[in-house]
């Protein structure tokens, strides 16, 4: 690995995207969902299109007909307080995701989850996020999250369906052929990452 070449990088002082992506998991964590509406649902149906698994709690008073069906399908872990927020519904929760139609209810949960250090999300409102739900392609064990910084969610939706139609369905079976290969080889770290990048280094010259 040249770490002069990544240090270079690093040093450019061209104005990039400063978010690091991490991928949480969701069966793990607790997280919060305040709204059930328009935008509750939106954030819920995408949340459970990639981590089906993640574990959420849903405060609203009203629920519409599509997050009923949600809750009442009994095929995810989810748990509906039919009610009003209140600031203390943050506690025990590890993210929230503030998602009504009301800019003072949004605010309020804000400032309840950073009243508690709690990481928070909310809805068309990227200066009151700490982190970003981005759109993602998942093929099997390969998941791509894509980030605009907030600045166009469109285009990360666009490009996403971009990805969906260029990467093939076999890229699942790629990625499990490529860890039996990893567990099969003997040597340290730095060994095995030269193996792994002369095998990948093919899937990029292809037309070669």
């Amino acid at each position: 690995m040249d770490h002069r070449k990544s240090e270079s990088r690093m040093e450019n002082p061209v104005s990039q995207n400063p978010l690091y992506p991490v991928f949480f998991k969701l069966d793990k964590l607790k997280m919060l969902v305040v709204g059930a509406g328009e935008v509750g649902y939106e954030k819920m149906f995408f949340i459970l299109k990639s981590s089906p698994n993640a574990n959420i709690t849903i405060v609203a008073p009203w629920a519409r007909e599509e997050v009923s069906e949600i809750i009442g399908s009994q095929k995810y872990k989810i748990n509906w307080m039919e009610r009003k927020f209140k600031a203390t519904d943050i506690d025990g929760y590890d993210l929230i995701v503030a998602a009504t139609n009301f800019p003072e209810v949004n605010q309020q949960v804000y400032d309840a989850a950073k009243a508690k250090g709690k990481l928070i999300n909310v809805a068309d409102t990227p200066d009151l996020c700490d982190f970003y739900l981005g759109s993602i392609v998942t093929r099997g064990n390969l998941k791509v999250a894509i980030s605009t910084n907030g600045k166009s969610p469109t285009f990360a939706k666009r490009f996403r369906q971009v990805l969906e139609d260029v990467l093939p369905d076999d890229s699942a079976e790629l990625v499990e052929n490529l860890k039996v290969f990893r567990d099969r080889l003997k040597g340290d770290f730095t060994y095995k990452v030269e193996e792994l990048n002369k095998i990948t280094s093919s899937l990029l010259n292809s037309d070669a």
